[in-house]
Formats: C-alpha cells, sequence, structure tokens
C-alpha cells in the first residue's frame, strides 16, 4: 500500500482530487475535463478508491466518484504542526511588505490638488 504522500505526490490523482472538490464525478467526465484515456482515469481513481479518498456509487451505466473527508482531515492534522512556522514567516512577510509601502509613500511627491473650473 503506497502511503498518503505517495498517492498524492501523482500529479494525475491531484487533478483528480481538484476535480471532485466541487462535486462528484464520473469517469467519463473526469477523462474529458482532465484529458486522460479512460485506462488512465481508471488507474488513479482504483488507487484513490483503494487508499480511501473517494468512493464510488453506480447510477445507471455510469460510476459516480466522490470524495471522501477522512484521509484529507488526517493529513491535515498532520499538517497542523507546521502551520505556525507559515504563519510565522507570513506575518514577517506581511510586515516587510508594509514597511516598503511606507518607505515607497514618502518618496512619492506630493500631488497637487486639481482645481475643477467652474
Amino acid at each position: 500500500m503506497e502511503s498518503v504522500f505517495e498517492i498524492i505526490a501523482e500529479p494525475n490523482r491531484r487533478a483528480i482530487l481538484s476535480l471532485l472538490v466541487s462535486r462528484e464525478h464520473s469517469v467519463g467526465e473526469i477523462e474529458r475535463q482532465l484529458r486522460m484515456t479512460q485506462p488512465t482515469a481508471s488507474k488513479h481513481l482504483r488507487v484513490l478508491r483503494q487508499a480511501g479518498f473517494v468512493e464510488s456509487t453506480v447510477d445507471a451505466q455510469r460510476r459516480l466518484y466522490r470524495l471522501k473527508p477522512e484521509p484529507l482531515q488526517e493529513l491535515d492534522a498532520w499538517l497542523a504542526q507546521f502551520r505556525r512556522f507559515w504563519s510565522v514567516h507570513v506575518d514577517a512577510l506581511e510586515r516587510h511588505l508594509d514597511r516598503m509601502d511606507m518607505n515607497t509613500d514618502k518618496d512619492q511627491p506630493k500631488k497637487k490638488p486639481t482645481r475643477r473650473k467652474k
């Protein structure tokens, strides 16, 4: 069994997951929207299904796929420990950009107010 990271590292599988965020899709819709062949789409959907990322239901002649949130929630929980590093760096970047804006404003010549003609 592949790890969660090996599964989502594959670009076609990430594309399928991104597509399924909005709603469930049939295999044919996935093929068309992502420009995949049927065997390629089916292969990646099988891996995602076996790993628990998606589930499918049969609707007449179509198989519909939708996301299952549990593996993504587990991944999100693991990533949570790293968010504090991101937020510290994002906050520092925001402060830096604010300082740059303040310095730029000081260097700009003041515009004279324009008078309207009567």
